[in-house]
């Protein structure tokens, strides 16, 4: 049975709370902020439209000059599952060569879109791309993608970490502890 988009719920069973979220984001930040301790120029890229609350909890934790930029790129359209092809909606307002740049996404699923764009920041030659994604789902893996800081992975029913959890239940956030 398909979801109604007219007649959804108005409040979903939570996965996260509020609290667990906004605690990974700030261990997050910590990660992100030893990292870049010596750099004097991060630039942080948000994937429209998913990532904005993750991206602007992220940011604010950092505690550091950082300059933001906002991009948006889509697989999916209107639909549930990726078309397996990227389409650049809105690029980058500002130049990327010689710096540091961060892409935040909020879900990493086929990975396809994150691949894409990966690719076409590094032909523009900054010193170096990062990524950080809110969720990540490896078992949906169409592409091999390196995913630097990630808040959680999803797993379970069905959705599988390194070939494990495939079989719960339920599908729960596998801790990094």
């Amino acid at each position: 049975m398909a979801l109604d988009p007219e007649n959804l719920p108005s409040h979903p069973t939570p996965l996260l709370t509020q609290e667990a979220i906004a605690s990974r984001v700030a261990e997050l930040a910590g990660q992100i902020r030893a990292d870049y301790a010596s750099t004097r120029d991060l630039h942080m890229v948000c994937v429209l439209k998913g990532a904005f609350v993750f991206f602007s909890d992220l940011v604010r934790q950092l505690d550091r000059h950082v300059t933001l930029d906002f991009i948006v790129a889509s697989s999916y359209g209107k639909a549930t599952r990726s078309s397996g092809e990227v389409r650049l909606i809105k690029d980058l307002d500002t130049g990327i060569e010689g710096r540091d740049v961060m892409i935040v996404e909020d879900i990493v699923d086929t990975g396809l879109t994150l691949t894409y764009l990966t690719e076409v920041f590094k032909a523009r030659g900054p010193r170096s791309v990062k990524t950080a994604c809110l969720l990540s789902k490896p078992s949906r893996r169409e592409v091999d993608v390196p995913v630097d800081y990630v808040g959680f992975f999803v797993i379970g029913y069905g959705l599988d970490y390194a070939e494990r959890y495939r079989n719960l239940p339920y599908i729960g956030v596998l801790d990094e502890g």
